[in-house]
Order: structure tokens, then sequence, then C-alpha cells
């Protein structure tokens, strides 16, 4: 499973740099920033979750695995409502807040699963 955390981490930063070039290259100022806006939190929560995979590995806890989906969950929800916002200027509702909200959730649960001791 920690392999997957990575390997979505990857696809998730691989997503956000090509958000990021196109909102440099083809869209307004406007929509541009929250295109960059989605772009800049899914590539540090990309890189959280090839953490968390790594952390996964080392620890071998449930907890760690939770803390990966809830940061996964909620960058996808968090970007993509950016994203559709910064490419259709239509909203999706509630997701864009639920997953940020997921992603403060996942960073919690990650704190807790580097302190406490691994489960076996």
């Amino acid at each position: 499973m920690s392999r997957i955390w990575m390997a979505l981490g990857a696809l998730l930063c691989l997503v956000s740099v090509a958000m990021a070039a196109y909102a440099a290259h083809g869209l307004d100022p406007d929509r541009a920033s929250l295109a960059n806006t989605g772009a800049s939190l899914g590539a540090w929560h990309g890189l959280a979750l090839i953490g968390a995979g790594l952390l996964a590995e080392r620890r071998h806890g449930r907890l760690v695995h939770i803390a990966a989906a809830c940061l996964a969950a909620g960058a996808l929800m968090f970007c993509a409502g950016l994203f559709v916002r910064a490419l259709t200027d239509s909203s999706l509702g509630i997701v864009t807040p639920t997953g940020g909200v997921a992603m403060l959730v996942g960073w919690g649960l990650l704190a807790v699963a580097a302190l406490v001791s691994p489960q076996r």
C-alpha cells in the first residue's frame, strides 16, 4: 500500500506541474491565480504522499495509511475544485472546502502517526 501512496503523490505532482504550465501560458491572470493555488497545494501534498508512503514502510501502522488517504482524497477534491473553477468558471460547491478539511485532518493524523509507537 505504501507504494500506492508514493505513486499517487508522484502523479499529483505531475498534474500540478502541468496545470501550472497551462496557467502560465493559457489562462487569464484571475483564473491563473486559482490554477496556481491548486497546483501549488497539489505539489506540496504530492510530496507529502511520497513522505507518507516512506513513513508507512518504516512504521507499519494503519494510522499512516489513514492519514495518507485523507491527504490524497483532500488534495484530489481541493485541487479539482480549483482547477474546475479556473478552467470553466463553475463551482463544485462543497467539494473544495471538504477537500481542504480532509487535508487538514490528514496532516494532523500524519503528525500523530509519526509520534506514536508503530502498530504490529
